[in-house]
């Protein structure tokens, strides 16, 4: 998620102004993730099998 979408809950206003100092420590917290920082690890392990298991199917379907 982009942080210029978020309502800060201290200030009201949006993240991307940084009006209040919780809107900013919040944005520079969101410009320094990748863009698989908001991922949990679960979920890009999960990622990761299902590419593994789409390339075997591939390379399966190509040999037959």
């Amino acid at each position: 998620m982009t942080y210029d979408r978020l309502v800060c809950a201290n200030c009201a206003g949006p993240v991307s102004e940084g009006r209040c100092r919780v809107c900013r420590a919040n944005r520079e917290r969101l410009q320094q993730e990748g863009p698989f920082g908001g991922l949990s690890p679960m979920a890009l392990l999960t990622m990761i099998v299902v590419l593994l298991a789409a390339v075997a199917f591939v390379a399966v379907q190509q040999t037959a």
